[in-house]
């Protein structure tokens, strides 16, 4: 593998990492994108609030503190210091909407690779959805045999115990000489 495909692969995978599923959706939390813009947060979020009208609820929206409390809780950071105000968490199109706000090469390079990321978690979420399609099939063609691979194993008892059984004496049967 060439140099510049694994350190692709490693940027992915940071990326890939900064994504968190919440009420349903894949995110990105505001820190981790001006981190990965390099603007301060509070940078991103003045941008943000400039345009607001470019961010529907279903490209961005702010975090309940139950929520906060969760993420945080999941990402092992200290309540300690941080963040005063509930972040705000991106989806992949509000992501795609923040390089129109955010006019730099780097919001260009950064924004080209997360939605590359995001694309490809969709295709694994689909090709894992035929998986488990296909599972969920043959799991329902098991259970729907299971009674009669109980009825084969009993009638299979049912013979051992037969066989092992001694059959009763019987007369014998054919020619008898006299002195018998």
């Amino acid at each position: 593998m060439a140099k510049k495909e694994l350190q692709l692969l490693v940027v992915e995978q940071k990326i890939l990492n900064k994504i968190y599923v919440v009420r349903g959706q894949k995110v990105m939390l505001d820190t981790d994108l001006a981190e990965m813009y390099a603007v301060e947060t509070k940078q991103l979020k003045r941008q943000v609030k400039r345009n607001i009208q470019r961010f529907p609820k279903d490209f961005m929206f702010e975090l309940t503190e139950k929520e906060f409390e969760n993420l945080r809780y999941q990402t092992g950071t200290s309540s300690w210091g941080g963040t005063r105000y509930k972040p705000y968490v991106f989806t992949e199109q509000g992501v795609a909407m923040l390089s129109s706000i955010l006019n730099s090469n780097i919001a260009i390079d950064v924004n080209i690779r997360i939605i590359r990321v995001f694309t490809k978690l969709r295709e694994y979420a689909l090709t894992n959805k035929d998986i488990l399609l296909q599972l969920s099939k043959l799991e329902k063609e098991v259970k729907g045999n299971s009674k009669d691979i109980e009825n084969i194993f009993m009638v299979l008892k049912e013979l051992i115990e037969k066989q092992n059984t001694p059959l009763p004496q019987r007369r014998k049967i054919g020619f008898i000489k006299d002195d018998e």
